[in-house]
């Protein structure tokens, strides 16, 4: 391993701080080393608009002449909310930085490790780059596909259900497991539900932005989660009358449905970065194809009824060579429920 490995751990952990605060910019950490290789300063982005990890490390420092700096990003070298993090990181003398993976914004993207270079800097790098690329995957998404990151998040008992034929669905998973799905809705800018859910179940869904598919406007805007945050409603044929926090969007239909890609465009152009969706299986089997990243939440029971939803629907495959690969990342567990993590490839 690099030497420098446990430095860019440990700007990983930092940069990590700032989940859900930094969109749409990345998550980044710092770690500033005096002559001898001691750690003398850290830095993290914290929220948008603040100042960046380089900037907020250094500016600690009444001298860091001849230092190290470890970033887990390619520093900066233009002008948005904040300066550029490569003239702080030259006026302080820094003898030479250390980064993790290269900007995928294409302002920065190797620019500025070569003015850094030009200024007479060491720059070694990439250290640790897959670590690096997975905690930005929402930025590098953004960034190369002009898309937002789309996440789904499913709640089942062994046997895949996530509803009684009838409709009952509280609860399948315990607190603790619940607890941590509200805790994953606050990485992401947006939540994404359908009408069908805000009628069966009436979730207040807490979030400063909620995006609800409802095409034929069925849903009732007294329902629990009308009642806060910023909300956007993607329906074929908007009301034309106004509501303070709800935006209607009008929608293509394909297929007989709202139109999947066009939502998604829609939603970056608005300036939604990523968006984790809470929903019933004909909405998280339409959105399968673009999804980013699944949360599986599994519940140590079996519902045992032929007729009980499931988790995704929509897909009449007649070979198991037709599935979605998943890419199994991590296991959590909130006693007695199982969480696990996939990342989808496509």
């Amino acid at each position: 391993m690099n030497k420098y490995s446990d430095l860019m751990e440990k700007c990983i952990e930092l940069a990590k701080q700032g989940a859900g605060q930094t969109s749409p910019n990345p998550m980044v950490g710092c770690v500033v080393l005096d002559t001898n290789g001691a750690e003398i300063s850290t830095g993290y982005h914290k929220k948008y608009g603040e100042f960046h990890a380089e900037r907020d490390a250094l500016n600690k420092l009444e001298n860091a002449k001849n230092c190290t700096l470890v970033v887990n990003l390619e520093p900066c070298c233009h002008h948005g909310k904040t300066p550029p993090c490569t003239d702080i990181i030259i006026e302080k003398g820094i003898k030479r930085v250390v980064y993790g993976m290269k900007d995928p914004n294409p302002v920065v993207s190797g620019k500025g490790i070569e003015i850094l270079k030009k200024a007479g800097i060491e720059v070694i790098g990439p250290v640790l780059e897959k670590e690096c690329q997975k905690i930005n995957e929402i930025f590098i998404k953004n960034k190369t596909q002009n898309l937002p990151f789309v996440a789904i998040k499913t709640a089942t008992t062994i046997d895949g259900k996530i509803s009684t034929s009838k409709g009952n669905s509280k609860w399948i998973t315990s607190g603790k497991a619940r607890k941590k799905a509200k805790e994953l809705r606050t990485y992401y800018d947006a939540i994404l539900t359908s009408s069908s859910t805000v009628i069966a179940d009436n979730p207040e869904m807490k979030h400063k932005i909620k995006i609800i598919l409802d095409r034929t406007l069925k849903t009732d805007i007294n329902s629990k989660i009308y009642q806060d945050g910023n909300i956007y409603v993607f329906c074929e044929k908007p009301q034309t009358y106004k509501i303070n926090n709800i935006k209607y969007i009008k929608t293509p239909v394909t297929n007989d449905k709202l139109d999947t890609e066009f939502i998604l465009k829609k939603l970056f152009e608005l300036g939604i970065m990523s968006v984790f969706i809470e929903a019933g299986g004909v909405l998280n089997g339409s959105f399968l194809p673009y999804a980013d990243k699944l949360y599986h939440f599994s519940a140590p029971k079996i519902l045992s009824d032929n007729k009980g939803k499931t988790c995704f629907d929509g897909y009449n495959m007649t070979k198991i060579s037709q599935c979605f690969q998943l890419n199994h990342e991590k296991t959590e567990i909130y006693p007695p429920d199982i969480l696990n993590i996939y990342s989808i490839n496509h």
